[in-house]
């Protein structure tokens, strides 16, 4: 019996690494229980040929391409909604607000972190206006803070949960003895991950840059 699991393993690498099966190929074959031969050929990933290469290079290049011509397609939309949205002063006030205070450096993501409560209620209310993407909370705070409190007072800001917003100790916080914390609400980020989002807002930001 041994010998003859032998050989259906050697077969089973074989089939592996010499003709491209997959799991489910090799298991029809050798007509053994899927987990048997997983524990076989779970090391041995199936080579890529230079024919399977440039397959996968297409498509990724494909890929792309379609991703771009999407952000393409949402900067355009941004482009035609900018004159009514222009309309709403505090609208403006957020673009502006977001090109001296926003994280622009992933297209993916648009994020925004301020310690003034009247910043970030601004900034929250054009985003979720804008995106139907559930934004994500943290809370950068000191050791001296008392985070709970923190929690609810942010929460009562930005109308939400407090137990949804993360908490994030200062990096040197334990350093600053003898010495004041400015930001007494902590800095709150609120990030949202919307590609297409980020992609209409940044023609908001070059429309309202234009204009100055």
């Amino acid at each position: 019996m041994a010998r003859r699991y032998d050989h259906l393993r050697k077969k089973a690498v074989e089939l592996r690494t010499q003709h491209n099966m997959t799991l489910e190929e090799i298991m029809e074959h050798l007509a053994l229980p899927k987990t048997t031969i997983y524990y076989w050929i779970k090391d041995l990933p199936i080579p890529r040929t230079e024919k399977q290469t440039e397959a996968q290079k297409r498509l990724s290049e494909n890929k792309r391409v379609r991703y771009a011509r999407l952000r393409e397609a949402a900067y355009q939309e941004g482009i035609e909604q900018a004159p009514e949205l222009l309309q709403d002063p505090t609208f403006r006030d957020f673009v502006v607000l977001y090109m001296a205070e926003g994280y622009k450096r992933d297209r993916n993501a648009a994020s925004i972190v301020n310690s003034d409560p009247h910043i970030i209620r601004l900034a929250h209310y054009w985003i979720q206006k804008l995106t139907a993407k559930q934004p994500v909370y943290s809370l950068q705070y000191h050791v001296d803070h008392d985070t709970e409190e923190l929690k609810t007072f942010w929460g009562k800001q930005l109308s939400i949960e407090p137990s949804s917003i993360k908490l994030i100790r200062k990096s040197n916080s334990g350093k600053l003895a003898g010495r004041n914390f400015r930001a007494v609400n902590g800095l709150l980020t609120i990030l949202v991950l919307d590609t297409y989002f980020r992609a209409r807002l940044q023609a908001w930001m070059d429309i309202v840059k234009s204009q100055w």
